[in-house]
């Protein structure tokens, strides 16, 4: 489905490592940009924040041969471009991954999610539960998190002075990526993680994530409600040792949402684990 949308492919998006095509989807208002590769049953995957779709491009590659894969980019992010006053909420993102969902008609859904393509994930998997066969669950939560080092981190990046360095200095692409993944990124996909963010007014949409750790307090308890009538499918748990964001508190309220889990430790591995461990994500994915 393209929705008659085509754009031709910006120069920073590195054809030998995101060798996909590029579909699109008018969502409400919003040209969404996703990669839809191989056959068999669905695989969605849902990226956090400053990523996108490029963050799956191993995991489409290795899994492509047995399922769709089909990876979206939010609105701001990637590929895809926001309407007119849209807010780059958590909420809203939702609403668009929901409304694609139901375009492509997606069932028995395998959903791969991580950082905050959990609570964005999750949103739409309980509103649309009988869609949604099993769960690929990464360094992530679902619920309200009010933690010391969480609101610390909410308020300090998501207030005045986080804005200002996110804005100007691309906080998050150049920090957390730049400078957190292990061994570092090649200039290539760095460039692909840069170039939807060339100006302060583009990483508005990276900003706003951190506010919304606690401003989101309400639809992350909505999307906790929802969580029980879930827990009757199979889940697979994909965990980081090194990840300072998501730890054992989180992992273990995940398995024990989750009766039918396995859990595979990624030994060393930090926040985003789609590029340090891929392999181990694909062969565990595969074994389900």
């Amino acid at each position: 489905m393209s929705g008659g949308v085509t754009r031709p492919r910006p120069p920073w998006v590195p054809e030998d490592l995101y060798p996909f095509a590029d579909r699109y989807a008018d969502v409400a208002g919003c040209v969404v940009h996703y990669v839809d590769e191989g056959s068999g049953p669905p695989l969605l995957l849902l990226h956090g924040n400053p990523t996108w779709s490029f963050l799956y491009r191993k995991i489409i590659a290795g899994l492509r041969d047995r399922h769709r894969c089909i990876a979206v980019d939010y609105p701001g992010f990637g590929l895809s471009s926001a309407r007119p006053g849209y807010g780059f909420t958590p909420a809203e993102h939702a609403d668009v991954v929901a409304e694609l969902v139901r375009r492509l008609d997606l069932r028995g859904v395998t959903m791969m999610v991580q950082d905050w393509g959990g609570p964005i994930g999750f949103a739409v998997a309980t509103r649309d539960q009988e869609r949604f066969q099993a769960f690929v669950i990464g360094n992530t939560w679902a619920w309200p998190k009010a933690d010391l080092p969480t609101r610390l981190f909410s308020s300090i990046l998501g207030g005045a002075v986080g804005r200002r360095l996110i804005l100007n200095r691309n906080l998050f692409v150049e920090g957390a990526l730049g400078r957190g993944v292990r061994p570092p990124l090649p200039a290539a996909a760095m460039e692909a993680y840069r170039g939807p963010f060339p100006t302060p007014g583009s990483r508005r949409p990276t900003a706003v994530f951190p506010r919304e750790i606690i401003a989101s307090r309400p639809f992350l308890a909505e999307v906790e409600r929802g969580l029980p009538a879930l827990s009757d499918r199979r889940a697979l748990l994909v965990w980081p040792t090194r990840d300072i964001a998501f730890r054992a508190p989180e992992r273990r309220r995940w398995e024990q949402l989750f009766p039918d889990h396995r859990t595979v430790m990624l030994e060393g591995a930090g926040h985003y684990i789609q590029e340090e461990r891929p392999d181990e994500i694909v062969a565990a994915t595969r074994a389900m």
